[in-house]
């Protein structure tokens, strides 16, 4: 329904040379850039999320992802 929400999370890992850590609170139809870093997202209790990622850029680095380490143990 348009009346959910969802937060996305933007950050990069403390000793990145250009740290940051944000979050969104995102509804429906919103768009938000994520320039780099790790971006989980979730859905407010009883609503659903979906999002769909589009990458662009000069170089074509497309499956160059990795896992925040630190949150691992979630898929052991």
């Amino acid at each position: 329904p348009s009346q959910g929400f969802g937060l996305q999370r933007i950050y990069t890992a403390p000793d990145d040379e250009d740290p940051f850590d944000l979050v969104y609170m995102v509804e429906d139809g919103d768009t938000v850039v994520i320039p780099r870093g790790y971006h989980p997202v979730v859905a407010a209790p009883g609503y659903e999320l979906y999002y769909l990622w589009i990458l662009a850029g000069e170089e074509r680095r497309y499956g160059a992802w990795s896992d925040d380490p630190r949150h691992s143990w979630i898929k052991s």
